[in-house]
């Protein structure tokens, strides 16, 4: 999956920016193309190698990413970076091969009411269509990536059953899919069934190298990276700002925040190599594309050992 090479330490953790795809494609206010290319360069320029860009969804049902074939052009690469993208179909696939898309991303919702919700067929529809998809990423010279949503739980049907979850990663296993995402598409991880889902899935496929994307809908976000960064996993999704939340899921709110897991990880003695004073420039940028107040909470206070002027503030009267 990553274009580099060079051997990290087991305190590496790759993080994957995905707030242009998964942060922008709830909002109403469209950014153009233009701004959005700025915000990805500036990721770039941050430290950020893997981002995932936009999707390939009909811009009839996601109008924010209808410029996904523009975007991607117009991105200042550098040698490390890997672009990737969600390729829901084989008409999204089609468009993909026409880019210099580096990672094609299949899903698929181990919930079948979700799984219809968001892509308009079955779980069995899905895995039908994966051949298909994979077939022409390849000719693309496109990496076949895979991900599957409400990993944790659904608004719709509660707890996931573990053998729909089994079922679509076996899938993925047969096409040569190596790296698999596990999505808590509406913040239902907790950290006992982060521990659970990822343990049981390590043992039944013990080549996959795991990412975890996760949201911070109900508090725990970060709590729950700190179960996986134990359990083994090192490459984690995030958004700008804690931007995010999927159109097609009941009381879905934002991802864990890129600065705040750059903040957490590196606290905690993990390697990101992505600077954090440029990433929180790069989220109040966003917010000010945006024009709306963004949730993440390290760009407002800095990093720990910011100091400040104690005539900044005043003093207890009495």
């Amino acid at each position: 999956m990553s274009k580099d090479a060079s051997p990290r330490s087991d305190k590496w953790v790759d993080i994957i920016e995905v707030g242009t795809r998964d942060g922008l494609q709830i909002e109403k206010k469209l950014i153009p193309a233009a701004e959005k290319i700025a915000i990805l360069d500036a990721m770039i320029a941050s430290g950020i190698r893997l981002i995932e860009v936009t999707s390939f969804v009909s811009p009839k049902a996601v109008p924010q990413l209808a410029d996904a074939a523009e975007v991607l052009a117009g991105i200042a690469r550098r040698d490390d970076t890997y672009l990737m993208a969600l390729v829901p179909n084989v008409r999204g696939a089609d468009r993909a091969a026409e880019t210099s898309l580096d990672g094609g991303v299949l899903l698929c919702s181990a919930s079948e009411t979700h799984n219809r919700k968001n892509l308009n067929r079955s779980i069995g529809e899905s895995i039908d269509g994966f051949a298909a998809i994979a077939e022409r990423l390849r000719e693309a010279g496109i990496d076949r990536l895979g991900a599957v949503a409400t990993a944790f739980g659904c608004p719709f049907e509660g707890e996931i059953d573990q053998a729909n979850m089994f079922r679509i990663v076996r899938a993925y296993a047969e096409l040569g899919v190596k790296h698999l995402t596990l999505g808590d598409t509406t913040g239902m991880a907790t950290p006992a069934n982060v521990r659970a889902t990822v343990r049981a899935l390590k043992a039944e496929f013990p080549g996959l190298d795991l990412c975890l994307h996760l949201h911070n809908t109900r508090g725990v976000g970060l709590a729950n990276v700190i179960v996986g960064l134990e359990e083994g996993v090192r490459r984690f999704d995030a958004s700008v700002g804690g931007l995010g939340g999927c159109p097609f899921a009941a009381g879905a709110t934002g991802n864990i925040c890129t600065e705040d897991l750059v903040y957490l990880l590196q606290e905690s003695g993990y390697e990101t190599g992505i600077d954090l004073c440029k990433s929180i420039d790069v989220a109040l940028r966003m917010e000010r594309a945006l024009e709306k107040p963004l949730v993440g909470q390290v760009m407002r206070a800095g990093p720990r050992l910011t100091l400040h002027a104690a005539d900044a503030v005043p003093t207890a009267a009495g």
